[in-house]
């Protein structure tokens, strides 16, 4: 059972394992809620997306099935969105998304029609390790697109039922398999904001939905100060300078964000350097119980090259982590995952 987007890559994926002899399924879960589908009709979340699915399955003569789960993903993904931005962390409702649903809800889907795999178009890669019989996570070949950050959080039971088509493949190779198989969607643009998010203004969509609402509360500096007045702590980043209010003789920035108080507090550039924080609710790859101590290539948020660090586990499924070099404005809500090369260790969310 393959998960179709609409999009080029989900498209090419079909292509690939139907030529690998593959007897195949397309499915696409309709995840919008309904008031979205009018700003967003190009997202994955769109009617247009799902046209485009179903003409690439046609064209493929692969049955292809719309499966509504804008329920679950009301649910799992929205309010999960809105709750974590209400306690002052930012979110990644990616990751929660390819968790819960589309390897959650999608093998369920799977077991129903009795398909052994799921399948996706994501650019990642797994293989058995001879060793300990667990499935690896590994990065893409093509490190512009790797998407393996977004999987960190999957668990052996859903990494043993993965297909991973373009995983060895580059954005060009996919893109060249959609054209050679004269698939709708082989010159179709990618969307790179959140799918439910139009013009990617997340503070926009809560005020629309009614997830949130515009809340006073104060704006002070490090040591208590007031400066000023915000409009609610859900419409404020770690790392923000923009968009304050409030005036200093120097730049200020958000460094942290008081959901208990209700306060946005600013400091300078300076402050939004750490070498040390913790992560929570960890999942580990390639082991059931971690080493003590890990070295590793941490990133500390999707678009992040990734920075030498020092992994201690810690009780209740967290960990310390201690970068070798201080990085900028680490987000309390945002996923770190943990590298050695190309194997994903796992990660963990960051807390406060």
């Amino acid at each position: 059972m393959l998960g179709m987007s609409g999009g080029v890559d989900s498209s090419a994926a079909a292509a690939l394992l139907k030529a690998q002899g593959f007897d195949l399924v397309g499915v696409t879960l309709k995840l919008w809620p309904q008031d979205c589908v009018n700003r967003a009709e190009d997202k994955c979340c769109g009617p247009e997306a799902v046209k485009d699915a179903r003409a690439v399955a046609h064209q493929l003569g692969i049955p292809y099935y719309l499966v509504d789960e804008s329920a679950e993903f009301q649910r799992q993904v929205i309010a999960y969105f809105a709750e974590e931005y209400k306690a002052g962390r930012t979110p990644n409702p990616c990751v929660m998304c390819n968790e819960r649903l589309k390897f959650g809800t999608l093998i369920h889907r799977a077991d129903q029609l009795g398909a052994k795999f799921i399948a996706t178009g994501h650019f990642a890669r797994t293989e058995k390790c001879a060793t300990t019989g667990r499935t690896l996570l590994k990065r893409g070949r093509d490190p512009r697109k790797d998407q393996s950050y977004f999987l960190f959080s999957l668990k052996q039971w859903q990494l043993q039922r993965t297909l991973f088509p373009l995983g060895d493949k580059t954005k060009a190779d996919t893109r060249d398999v959609a054209r050679e198989c004269q698939l709708k969607t082989a010159e179709k643009e990618e969307s790179m904001e959140i799918c439910f998010v139009p013009d990617n203004d997340y503070g926009k969509f809560l005020e629309a939905a009614k997830l949130a609402s515009r809340h006073r509360g104060d704006i002070v500096d490090v040591h208590g100060r007031k400066l000023g007045q915000h409009d609610g702590i859900e419409f404020y980043t770690i790392g923000q300078r923009k968009g304050l209010g409030i005036s200093a003789p120097q730049p200020l920035y958000v460094v942290e964000l008081d959901a208990t108080n209700n306060r946005v507090i600013v400091g300078d550039e300076t402050m939004l350097d750490r070498a040390e924080f913790r992560v929570e609710r960890c999942n580990w790859i390639p082991f059931e119980i971690p080493p003590a101590t890990l070295e590793v290539t941490a990133k500390i948020r999707y678009n992040h090259p990734g920075t030498p660090a020092t992994v201690t586990t810690t009780a209740g499924g967290g960990a310390t982590v201690r970068l070798h070099q201080p990085q900028r404005a680490i987000t309390p809500g945002q996923a770190c995952v943990f590298y050695q090369d190309d194997l994903v260790l796992g990660g963990g969310w960051i807390s406060r």
